[in-house]
């Protein structure tokens, strides 16, 4: 179950054997949708089912697990992210009723999964209910991409072989830290006068995040010779985005970033990461070694950690299959099935 946050997409769907229903939205508030008739289908979903998994930060969580509670359904959690809207009264007030309703929530569930034990340990949220914690390693996967498909990309894009290439998959939003990046390219160009960013994601009508594009508009106008936006693209195309890039930087500034799932994706096809010393996100790079941490906001510190990376390639080399084994869909697949057959026997 899901909002209907397009209009043009169907209220029930099968995709790939899963049946998708979606609840039609009546209206926004900030980030979040109004949605007056989740309840009653909530209710006819949760009671012709075994199991329930709900998915935070969301604001109707906790009327969901207090369904389950009541129709004797095991119920986990698996917290996502912490919720931080952009700075202002009205977005104080959502933030503050959001984070009430994720903590009725945790109280009613069975159970709550957590991307790390980095994460758990440091998350004012998780460790209030450390003793409901499971930690069940994210599933990443990423589509083949033929050197052809490769090299068409390359050549779609402008690159022309000189570089380094430094990559960036996210949206324009104020919490993934574009200015940290924007703000270490002049020292990067100083030792390599050539080299390029590719953002990869949403950059243009972010919602909530229209004050952020103007503030960094000047700087990106700035380095627009060196900066490509690449929009939103396809799972194909992100596969050939990967191995075009030297690098890729996870700026991150704060909780909203729990992990980073394209450090993963980006180790998959061979490039290393640079990420924000932030629990979790830290992970990828730490469990593999295949890049490098720097402090969060520290955007000297960033430029001199491409430096390193760029230059020393080899050093940050792994193995597809060692990425693989870590971040395997099985793998999640396998220890949530386990975890929801110990609750139902429990039950």
């Amino acid at each position: 179950m899901t909002s209907r946050y397009d209009r043009s997409l169907p209220l029930t769907e099968e995709r790939d054997g899963v049946r998708v229903v979606r609840v039609p939205v009546a209206f926004r508030v900030s980030k979040g949708v109004i949605m007056p008739t989740f309840g009653f289908i909530a209710t006819r979903l949760v009671w012709s089912h075994d199991v329930v998994s709900l998915h935070l930060p969301q604001f109707d969580a906790a009327g969901v697990a207090a369904r389950a509670r009541l129709m004797g359904k095991p119920c986990t959690l698996t917290y996502h992210c912490d919720l931080k809207l952009p700075a202002g009264p009205f977005n104080g007030l959502v933030n503050r009723v959001v984070d009430f309703m994720n903590l009725l929530a945790g109280l009613l569930a069975d159970r709550i999964v957590a991307y790390t034990s980095d994460f758990a340990a440091n998350s004012p949220y998780l460790s209030r209910f450390a003793r409901k914690v499971v930690v069940v390693p994210p599933p990443v996967e990423l589509p083949p991409a033929t050197p052809e498909e490769i090299r068409a990309f390359a050549e779609r894009v402008g690159l022309d072989g000189r570089g380094p290439v430094i990559g960036m998959a996210a949206r324009l939003a104020a919490e993934k830290g574009v200015e940290v990046l924007l703000e270490a390219l002049p020292r990067v160009l100083e030792v390599y006068p050539t080299a390029r960013v590719l953002f990869a994601g949403q950059y243009q009508n972010v919602l909530g995040e229209e004050a952020y594009a103007r503030r960094l508009a000047p700087l990106l106008e700035r380095y627009r010779d060196r900066w490509t936006f690449l929009g939103v693209l396809s799972p194909k195309e992100m596969a050939a985005f990967y191995p075009n890039l030297d690098v890729i930087v996870v700026p991150s500034l704060n909780s909203t970033e729990s992990f980073g799932l394209v450090q993963v994706e980006a180790m998959l096809c061979g490039t290393p990461s640079i990420a924000s010393d932030l629990p979790g996100v830290r992970q990828p790079v730490l469990q593999t070694g295949m890049g490098e941490v720097v402090p969060v906001g520290d955007s000297r510190a960033l430029a001199e950690a491409i430096l390193r990376v760029v230059g020393n390639r080899e050093q940050y080399g792994r193995t597809r299959d060692d990425i693989a084994a870590r971040w395997s869909t099985e793998r999640t697949a396998e220890e949530y099935e386990k975890l929801f057959e110990q609750l139902m026997e429990k039950r």
